[in-house]
C-alpha cells in the first residue's frame, strides 16, 4: 500500500504541476489578450481620429475645388469678352483707317 501510496502522491504531484503549469499560460494568454484589445482600441481610436481629418480635408477640398470652377468660369467669359473687345477693337481701327484714307482723298482735306 505505501508503494501504492507514493504513486498515487507521484500522479498527484504530476497533476498539480500540470494544473500549475495550465494556469500561467492562462496568466501569460490574457496578458497578451490584454494588450492585444489595448492596441486595437488604441488603433481604433486613431482610424477615428484620422477619418475626421480625413472628412475635413475632403470637405476643404470640395470647396476649393468649386472654387476653381467658378473661377474657371468667370476667367472664360471674361476671356471670350476680351476677345470680342479686341475683335471691335480691330474693326473699329480698320474702319477709321479706311475713314482717314478716304478723307485724305479729298481735295478740301489735303495738306500743303
Amino acid at each position: 500500500m505505501t508503494q501504492q501510496g507514493a504513486v498515487l502522491q507521484g500522479y498527484n504531484n504530476e497533476l498539480v504541476k500540470c494544473i500549475e503549469d495550465l494556469c500561467m499560460q492562462k496568466e501569460e494568454l490574457n496578458k497578451q489578450i490584454q494588450q492585444a484589445e489595448e492596441e486595437k482600441n488604441k488603433l481604433q481610436h486613431e482610424i477615428q481620429v484620422l477619418s475626421e481629418q480625413l472628412e475635413c480635408v475632403c470637405e476643404n477640398l470640395d470647396q476649393k475645388v468649386a472654387s476653381r470652377n467658378e473661377l474657371d468660369k468667370i476667367l472664360a467669359e471674361t476671356e471670350a469678352a476680351y476677345m470680342k473687345i479686341l475683335d471691335s477693337s480691330r474693326t473699329l481701327l480698320n474702319v477709321l483707317k479706311k475713314e482717314v484714307g478716304s478723307l485724305k482723298h479729298m481735295p478740301d482735306l489735303k495738306t500743303n
